[in-house]
């Protein structure tokens, strides 16, 4: 028989301070975007503090974030990214949202590892592709040479973009993400139907392990074994 303690009426500590992460410029850049959560969908703090977790856990070096909007994500990212030595690549189609996010690193003091690119993921993610794989075509990425290439490979991949593009994302993302590495997508619990080809993907993909975490949204963790 399972037993189950009544917490009825007590308040759980679920997480850490964020006091101990971040030096007052970020916590007060982190706060101040918190308040404008809904305004640009970020994640909240509780999913961005596993995210932090999962990076510092894996000891990620080269991680890639499609879907900046201002930042918040990204910081969190960048500061868990600067305890493994490691840089972030961080991906954003609207240019008025990837230059208050760009503001935002310089207040948090994480800008120094962040590179960002503007413009459709899609088409971002397969020139990433030919830089990684001259003279490949991304139609048929089989037999890659994975080793004259690792070292350019991304070892965490989050995805917080268009929904209905997951898949494209994901089929891209394959070929450059390192066995060993992982993906985290969100939104999978509040955009279930338009993620659903990407669910169905990477649940089914035979060099793949997923779990789905109810965390706020719902994020998908996928490990590539």
């Amino acid at each position: 028989m399972k037993f189950k303690e009544n917490l009825e009426g007590i308040d759980i500590i679920k997480k850490s301070a964020d006091t101990a992460l971040f030096d007052a410029a970020a916590l007060e850049t982190l706060s101040i975007l918190d308040k404008t959560r809904e305004d640009f969908w970020n994640v909240d703090n509780e999913s961005a503090n596993f995210l932090s977790l999962l990076i510092k856990t894996k000891g990620a070096k080269n991680a890639l974030e499609i879907g900046t909007s201002n930042g918040y994500s990204a910081i969190w990212l960048a500061n868990a990214l600067k305890e493994t030595g490691g840089k972030l690549t961080t991906i954003e189609f609207w240019d008025n949202r990837l230059n208050v996010a760009i503001e935002n690193f310089k207040k948090a003091g994480v800008d120094d590892i962040i590179e960002t690119r503007l413009g459709q993921a899609v088409m971002i993610l397969e020139e990433m592709f030919m830089d990684f794989y001259p003279g490949k075509n991304t139609d048929n990425i089989s037999n890659l040479d994975f080793n004259k290439t690792e070292e350019k490979l991304f070892d965490f991949v989050f995805i917080d973009a268009n929904k209905s593009e997951y898949i494209k994302y994901f089929k891209l993302i394959d070929p450059m993400l390192k066995k060993g590495g992982m993906i985290v997508a969100d939104n999978i619990l509040s955009h279930y139907k338009k993620v659903e080809p990407y669910v169905k993907a990477i649940t089914t993909h035979p060099n793949y392990q997923s779990q789905l975490i109810p965390l706020d949204t719902g994020m998908m963790i996928s490990f590539k074994k």
